[in-house]
């Protein structure tokens, strides 16, 4: 019998387990990142599947951390989200969801077991930025998870939207959720 890696957050619905990663899931993050960007091959920003993605080893400290999430889809590593604390933020670097996964509802789970997460470690607040107008970006985010839009976005949420900027991702915006 296969050992049952420990969960925290398990959905019982279509065999879906979202826990937190383990060292052993690291090299399979830059995959699914890879894999999940070539969703954006049919939107305006298609040269974002042909992009670099981030490399396993800016993962073990998140891991280390507890702030890297995975789902798992009938025991398939099929998505994850990674994430770093800011004082009593949690922001959201990356949400991936493996092309051969997506809506099933991984995407929502992994941001719900982020939010859980962020709420029983105390924090106030949870970040991220996103494309404005990609329909699982910004729109999902705000009419699936309550998540608002910031429009003055305090320093750092600007340095990371500048920094996204010279890297070319245009028309993205911080979203914030208040816990």
């Amino acid at each position: 019998m296969q050992k049952q890696k420990p969960d925290i957050f398990s959905k019982a619905r279509a065999g879906i387990v979202v826990r937190l990663a383990e060292t052993a899931d690291i090299p399979d993050l830059p995959r699914i990142e890879r894999s999940a960007a070539e969703a954006f091959r049919v939107t305006e920003h298609a040269w974002v599947a042909d992009d670099t993605v981030t490399e396993a080893g800016a993962y073990p400290p998140l891991v280390a951390a507890q702030s890297v999430w995975v789902a798992e889809d009938d025991g398939i590593l099929a998505g994850f989200i990674s994430s770093e604390r800011h004082e009593a933020e949690l922001h959201v670097l990356e949400l991936a969801v493996h092309l051969n996964h997506q809506r099933k509802g991984i995407g929502r789970d992994l941001v719900d077991a982020a939010i859980r997460a962020a709420r029983d470690r105390g924090c106030t607040v949870v970040t991220l930025t996103t494309f404005r107008g990609v329909v699982w970006n910004a729109p999902f985010y705000r009419r699936r998870l309550g998540f608002e839009i910031v429009e003055a976005p305090p320093p750092r949420l600007s340095a990371i939207l500048a920094a996204e900027a010279r890297r070319g991702l245009a028309d993205r915006c911080a979203m914030r959720l208040a816990l």
